[in-house]
């Protein structure tokens, strides 16, 4: 019998454009699950680099890891401050009913 070995996932790795990165968290968004919008934007700030994505969010390291910690609850200009970071920014449609 052959054993498979799989490497864990690590979206991390996939998110190498501001355009990936855009996509990443839209999809994240649209599951209506903050818990998983903040995965999402955890994902992001290790593909930039945490150090770089407080420096550019005007955070410092430790409060961007208290901000994106399971269960934590991030302020919404929290939330903006590290979408621009991201190199992204957070816009409003209208819901198709």
């Amino acid at each position: 019998m052959t054993t498979i070995k799989i490497a864990p996932f690590d979206a991390a790795e996939y998110l190498d454009s501001e355009e990936a990165i855009a996509e990443y968290l839209s999809a994240a968004l649209e599951e209506d699950d903050p818990a998983l919008f903040l995965a999402a934007l955890s994902d992001v700030a290790k593909a930039r680099g945490m150090t770089k994505m407080a420096k550019d969010a005007g955070l410092g390291r430790e409060s961007l890891y208290k901000a994106l910690a399971p269960g934590a609850k991030p302020r919404y200009d929290t939330v903006l401050k590290l979408a621009r970071a991201a190199g992204v920014k957070l816009t409003v449609e209208p819901a198709h009913a």
